[in-house]
């Protein structure tokens, strides 16, 4: 036998029996042995980094199965996933699920693995099907669930991803999960809007808010709703609304609002909540909806003079700019400085990102409700500063 394969061997059948002798300690500890990945990737690493993985590979195919060498099959199953050889993952696992001697209670823990190792290969449909296989598992069925819709919102099979959430939610009091529900909710209440299905929408999105009150997206999609039906008055009363749902989506509101009270309302009225709004949650948005409404019920001068007190306490270059427009149409004209002031500031905004989630740190120029990075809800947000809100 060649000699690496025997260090090999040997190397291995030291692990072995440093986990039967651990195991040997209490039958308490010999049902957690193969809970213990870590500690066993940690001394497998010596394996892992000295020999080939084809010699890992041939050691699995006669390595015996017993409670005790488990983990050491499933180490190195998940050391070849991780790698991104999903292909050897997969015989290793599927060769330990079809070992007779395979004790039973790990065959959900066997299963789900394998089922992680169609997921990173992008089989599908087979993860898809040992997931639900695992579902009503003791120990693995939440997780399974858990991979089931983080699958299901990856393809936005929003339907089935919204039964499986709700199957985790029942008799649970977590309030990360209800916002996902909440979300994946507003994903087919958002639908069914595209689709003009105004009845269905406006239910999913108030069943969306019974998930989570202070979900954003279901309260824009209610907006929506009553401005294609023509009740503007209670499409600008909702967008209040989202100031106490969270006021860090503020922009979002005031953006709306002011194109809403441009189209069928009147701006000038808007100036004593934009102003109660502004001095409890103070923002670049706010600010300049603000002074545009100052403009129009009390003129320019007056509207720069508080764009000008607020600059000096909240600077932001959108105000700025602003401001610099706003003072040289006052003065009937516009000089060099004011127009090379303004060219430099639009160019430090043109591709600036507007958002960024707060987890991961993704940014963008647009507002993605379900980040692309990090796969979490609502926290790609507005981002605050002086070049932003």
């Amino acid at each position: 036998m060649d000699i690496v394969f025997q260090w090999l061997l040997l190397t291995v059948a030291v692990a072995a029996g440093w986990f039967a002798g651990r195991s040997g300690r209490s039958s308490e500890r010999s049902t957690t042995v193969i809970s213990d990945e870590n500690s066993v990737k940690d001394r497998l690493q010596f394996l892992f980094t000295n020999y080939s993985d084809q010699a890992v590979e041939n050691f699995v195919q006669s390595l015996a199965v017993s409670r005790d060498t488990v983990s050491l099959h499933l180490s190195i199953g998940a050391h070849f996933r991780h790698k991104g050889e999903t292909d050897r993952a997969i015989v290793i696992h599927q060769n330990l699920l079809a070992r007779p001697e395979l004790p039973s209670r790990f065959s959900p823990q066997v299963t789900f693995e394998l089922a992680l190792d169609y997921l990173a290969a992008g089989l599908l449909d087979r993860a898809e099907t040992l997931f639900h296989e695992l579902m009503g598992d003791r120990e693995y069925g939440r997780k399974a669930s858990t991979q089931l819709v983080e699958l299901y919102q990856q393809e936005k099979e929003w339907d089935k991803a919204a039964q499986v959430t709700a199957t985790l939610v029942t008799g649970v009091s977590d309030a990360g999960l209800s916002k996902q529900l909440a979300y994946i909710t507003c994903e087919l209440a958002d639908k069914a809007l595209r689709e003009d299905d105004r009845w269905n929408a406006q239910k999913l999105a108030k069943e969306a808010l019974e998930h989570d009150r202070s979900c954003i997206r279901a309260t824009l999609i209610i907006v929506s709703l009553q401005r294609r039906n023509g009740n503007y008055r209670d499409a600008s009363q909702t967008l209040l609304k989202v100031f106490d749902q969270n006021p860090e989506f503020g922009s979002e509101a005031v953006d709306r609002l002011m194109k809403l009270e441009k189209e069928h309302g009147d701006i000038a009225r808007l100036g004593k909540k934009l102003r109660k709004l502004y001095q409890t949650w103070p923002s670049t948005s706010l600010l300049l909806g603000l002074v545009e409404s100052i403009e129009r019920s009390s003129g320019r001068p007056v509207a720069i003079e508080l764009l000008r007190a607020e600059l000096e306490i909240r600077p932001s270059v959108r105000g700025l700019l602003r401001l610099v427009e706003m003072a040289g149409y006052e003065k009937g004209m516009t000089t060099d400085e004011g127009r090379l002031v303004s060219r430099i500031g639009h160019l430090l905004l043109v591709n600036r990102p507007i958002y960024r989630c707060t987890s991961c740190g993704f940014s963008g120029q647009q507002l993605h409700w379900l980040c692309p990075s990090c796969k979490q809800w609502e926290t790609v947000r507005p981002i605050q500063g002086v070049e932003a809100e």
